[in-house]
């Protein structure tokens, strides 16, 4: 019986000990957790930063590409209407060249035909005469 008695005391013993240690056990584990979720929350807002940073940087970016392939294609535009404009040009200088060109044989029968002046020929004559180039 002194046997069963001191079982019954270890036991009891046991208990009390297990009532106090578990709610400290407790504390413990649930302090824990809670240091563990403040650190995963400021990790998450310092993630959440960054990733803000990174997209305004992004954004900024294609803005960028978007604004300097605008231009690219607003100084192809221009470069295209220049060049247009120095056909149109050279298209009214032959149409000129060519009016005066008649003009010229109406006015002497004898430049008409093979015999006619092209403009872009006249400052290489071949006469032997050094003082008309």
């Amino acid at each position: 019986m002194e046997t069963l008695i001191i079982v019954i005391v270890v036991l009891v013993v046991l208990a009390l000990i297990a009532l106090v240690a578990l709610p400290r056990m407790r504390a413990k584990t649930t302090e824990r957790k809670q240091v563990a979720a403040q650190q995963h929350l400021e990790e998450a807002g310092e993630r959440s930063a960054r990733a803000e940073s990174a997209q305004a940087a992004a954004e900024e970016q294609a803005a960028r590409a978007r604004r300097e392939r605008a231009e690219a294609e607003l100084r192809a535009t221009e470069t295209e209407r220049e060049a247009q404009e120095r056909l149109a040009e050279a298209e009214r200088e032959r149409a000129e060249a060519q009016r005066l060109q008649e003009r010229a044989g109406n006015l002497d029968p004898r430049l008409q035909g093979d015999n006619a002046v092209d403009p872009r020929l006249q400052g290489n004559r071949t006469d032997g005469d050094p003082t008309t180039r």
